[in-house]
Formats: structure tokens, sequence, C-alpha cells
């Protein structure tokens, strides 16, 4: 990816509780490690439930389920739920983030 790139975080509204509601605190973490990276976020909701997508440059580089993503996780910042382990879970997300984002690095 781009270094200082303008990263837009689009995201779809999600239910909990009962209520079906735009909500940022699953994106907090993801918006920590972008900025600590030196890129700029711009948030941007859209209609498609429990959707999280990052686009750079006008493309889509990764999508996943919003629910995939933990709140409140100091440790690592950002973090996917894995069923196996919070570990396995994250070592599986920055691999796939690396992948997608190492396209971009020699733009």
């Amino acid at each position: 990816m781009p270094k200082k790139a303008l990263v837009f975080i689009r995201y779809g509204p999600y239910e909990s509780c009962g209520l079906v509601e735009y909500r940022t605190f699953r994106l907090q973490g993801l918006q920590t490690m972008l900025h600590k990276e030196g890129h700029r976020c711009v948030l941007q909701e859209i209609l498609d439930w429990d959707t999280v997508e990052l686009i750079v440059n006008g493309e889509k580089i990764f999508q996943c389920n919003i629910k995939n993503l933990e709140f409140g996780n100091h440790f690592s910042g950002f973090a996917v739920k894995s069923t196996t382990s919070l570990l396995g879970g994250l070592l599986l997300f920055w691999l796939q983030l690396v992948t997608l984002f190492s396209q971009y690095a020699t733009l």
C-alpha cells in the first residue's frame, strides 16, 4: 500500500442487542493501526449489513464481516476472532493484510 495513503473504511450496520445500527466500536483498532502506519482514514457508511471494506486508490483491497472484528482489544489494536486461538487469528489476519497491501507497496 502506498505510504500515507488515504484509506476509505466502508462499513455497514450490524445487529447487536436486537438493534441494527451503524457502529464504529469494532473499527477503532483498525483505524489505530492505519494511523500508526501513517495513513489517513475516512469512514463511510454503506447499506450492506455486517460488512467492512477497505478501499485504497479506488480499489477494494480487503473485505470481511464486521462481526469478525473485536473491539476493545488494546493489546494488538486489531484482531480477528479465531476458534482456535487469538494468536492464530492475529497471525492469519496479518498474513492476509500483508499479502493484500504488498501489491500496493510499489505504487
